[in-house]
């Protein structure tokens, strides 16, 4: 059979095919580009009216903050500053009456100037009120309570030392301690056991954990408690043997045992 083309009939090449198809897809990429923009710029238009009807509110935030910090700062520099300053110059000759009470020197008098203050300064009692928020009037609440405790005044012991807080390992565990102290002294010793081992454990240190575990193995063996006194005694044995308590304490495991 005879074949023939038709005039003007050509066939298409192939590379002309490849090339429409990737003009379409192309169309379609652009077609979802679109869309996601179109969609975007719907939302942020939403955003922006948001903006525009709550300006006022946002304003006022924002003020609002800048206020809370620049009143903070300000506290912080003419107020704060200026008030911890005072309260340490305050407490300069409290505190070297209380030190030569510490020596021995006429103690009794001394603590009481220490704490209802001498010469226009006050007392610790007074600088624990009057500057209560700042290191010294915290500091103040110590002092008064060692120095009431060294004075025979249990209960005001407790009350200040228990106002008492610190960031110092050693100084807090004393406080604790101190409190153990006065409980004992008032003829409380379950009470006065709860403080030391308190005290024994606010920190572990050679200085403070061996002496008040000590303490609290006497409390709990004058408490008819032999088995937590031996404990007590046996941990400063394995633990504590160079200190002074550790030298001490093998008469004390044989009591207990």
């Amino acid at each position: 059979m005879a074949t023939y083309n038709k005039r003007g009939y050509k066939q298409p090449k192939e590379k002309e095919v490849k090339e429409t198809v990737e003009e379409v897809i192309v169309d379609e990429k652009d077609s979802k580009t679109a869309e996601v923009f179109s969609k975007l710029d719907e939302t942020a238009s939403k955003t922006e009216d948001w903006v525009a009807r709550n300006q006022k509110i946002i304003i006022g935030l924002v003020a609002g903050i800048a206020v809370v910090t620049i009143g903070y700062l300000a506290y912080q520099k003419f107020i704060a500053a200026p008030k911890e300053q005072d309260a340490a110059n305050e407490m300069f000759l409290a505190q070297q009456n209380f030190e030569k009470a510490t020596n021995g020197v006429a103690s009794d008098s001394l603590y009481n100037l220490a704490l209802n203050g001498a010469e226009g300064k006050f007392g610790f009692v007074k600088i624990a009120d009057e500057y209560s928020g700042t290191a010294s009037g915290n500091l103040a609440n110590y002092y008064a309570g060692v120095a009431y405790l060294n004075t025979g005044k249990y209960d005001q012991a407790i009350a200040y030392l228990e106002k008492f807080k610190s960031d110092d390992m050693v100084l807090g565990a004393l406080a604790k301690g101190a409190i153990g102290d006065a409980y004992s002294q008032k003829n409380q010793p379950k009470e006065a056991l709860d403080y030391y081992v308190k005290a024994a454990e606010y920190n572990t240190n050679d200085f403070t954990t061996p002496r008040f575990l000590m303490k609290a193995g006497k409390t709990a063996y004058e408490l008819g408690q032999k088995e937590d006194a031996l404990k007590y005694f046996t941990e400063i044995k394995e633990k504590y043997e160079a200190t002074p308590e550790g030298a001490s304490v093998d008469a004390l495991i044989g009591l207990a045992q």
